[in-house]
Parts: structure tokens; C-alpha cells; sequence
């Protein structure tokens, strides 16, 4: 068997502020690091030889695979960072406070813009400070590539491409790695793994500082098992 981890990140600042994230960049909090440190020493109790990781460009997913790789004494292991894995964009809700958002909008719209699979929020404006065009981190991308406002289908749109050209050929080869992301790019990565349908995922929630651990059949992307490592934090699981 190849083995997957798949890691969210600890809580962030933002995350405790109860405010729509996405792709503005915020650090973790003192809960978030000690997450990203447990998911470490949960994953090393599994005795796993791991090959390398990949983040995104977001230091609360950079910054958990820091504490994870730590923890397994693997610091050593080859790290590949690309904005692809980063977390949806919340467009023009970004920075705002969800509550305040149901408030002015409602129960039902919030939620259609959290979890629908189809359906985005209002774009960010061009003028915005959390436009990506603004963040020097994505200066080498054509600004017209840049997302103003993902649903989880346009996040799916932008993970798996770079998922099936860079990551699943290294599955495929026998080598284990690791994936540390957010909740809604991981959402993508689980999606197309467990053959989940467009009206099933919004029901799937991933954990923060809990490795998912899939098993897959060599030289395959075919998932023969799967387990969250934390049993006291653990959610639902995807048929496989």
C-alpha cells in the first residue's frame, strides 16, 4: 500500500474570530500550533517513511507542516509549496465576520456561499487589499488567472490539474506523502479520491490538526482504507 496523509491546518487567528479566511494570509493561534504539533506525533506513531510534502503558499499550512514534519524528525523531506493547494477564495466576504454576514444576509445565503458546491461568493473588487493581485506571493501569475471568488466546484477546478500532473504520478511511483492544506482544498482532493458526488460534499467536513491517512493500492489512486488518526476529533468518512 502507498500511504496519503492529508493534513488541515490548526486553528488560525481568523479561524478564532469566527471570519472568512480564504486566501488573505493569517498565522496560527496557540490551539493551531499545538493541533499542527499532535498531527505530527499522531503520524509518527504510525511509523510511516514518508518521501516529501506539499503545502500551499499559506504560512498557517506551511507552518503546520513545519510542526508535523518536526514531529516526525523529518525536516530533512523535500517540501513543494503552490498556491494550487491553497484555500478557496471567499471573494467579497473575505476578512468579514460570518455572524455578521448571517445577520445582514441570512441563515440560507451564508450558507449556500459556505458550503454549495456550485455556487461563489461576490467577487472581491479589484481595489480590494485581499485581491491576490495586490500579494506579492502571486506577482508571477497572469492577474487574469487570479480567483476573485471560488465555490468549491472552481476550488476543485484549480487543485486537481496540479494534483494529477505533480502529486498522483509520485503516488502512483510507491511514494508516501504528505499534504498539508486547508479545509476546502482538501474538500477538493477528497472529492476525487472517494468519487464523492457534487451533492454528497457539502455534507463532508475536514477537521483541523487531524490527519486523514488513506491507504491507496499500488501504483494506483484507488482507496483501499482511510482513517482520521485522532478518534476523540473524528468526522464522517467519505464510502470507499
Amino acid at each position: 500500500m502507498t500511504k496519503l496523509a492529508l493534513i488541515r491546518h490548526g486553528q488560525s487567528e481568523w479561524n478564532l474570530q469566527n471570519r472568512f479566511t480564504g486566501w488573505y494570509d493569517v498565522g496560527l493561534t496557540e490551539k493551531g500550533i499545538a493541533e499542527a504539533q499532535q498531527s505530527g506525533e499522531l503520524l509518527a506513531a504510525e511509523n510511516i517513511d514518508f518521501d516529501a510534502a506539499y503545502s500551499s503558499v499559506q504560512k498557517r499550512a506551511i507552518k503546520t507542516l513545519w510542526y508535523t514534519l518536526e514531529a516526525l524528525d523529518a525536516m530533512y523531506l523535500p517540501v513543494t509549496k503552490d498556491y494550487r493547494l491553497n484555500e478557496r477564495h471567499y471573494g467579497g466576504l473575505t476578512g468579514l465576520n460570518k455572524q455578521e454576514t448571517r445577520d445582514k444576509h441570512g441563515d440560507e445565503q451564508v450558507h449556500i456561499w459556505r458550503r454549495s458546491f456550485d455556487v461563489p461568493p461576490p467577487p472581491v473588487s479589484e481595489d480590494s487589499e485581499y485581491h491576490p493581485k495586490h500579494d506579492k506571493r502571486y506577482a508571477h501569475i497572469d492577474p487574469k488567472l487570479l480567483p476573485v471568488g471560488e465555490s468549491l466546484s472552481l476550488t476543485l477546478d484549480r487543485v486537481l490539474p496540479y494534483f494529477n500532473a505533480e502529486i498522483a504520478p509520485k503516488i502512483k511511483a510507491g511514494q508516501n506523502l504528505i499534504i498539508a492544506a486547508h479545509g476546502n482544498s482538501l474538500r477538493a482532493l477528497v472529492k476525487s479520491l472517494f468519487h464523492v458526488s457534487d451533492d454528497d460534499i457539502p455534507g463532508i467536513e475536514i477537521p483541523t490538526g487531524n490527519p486523514l491517512l488513506i491507504d491507496l493500492k499500488d501504483g494506483t489512486l484507488d482507496v483501499i482504507g482511510a482513517k482520521y488518526l485522532n478518534q476523540e476529533r473524528t468526522k464522517p468518512l467519505p464510502k470507499f
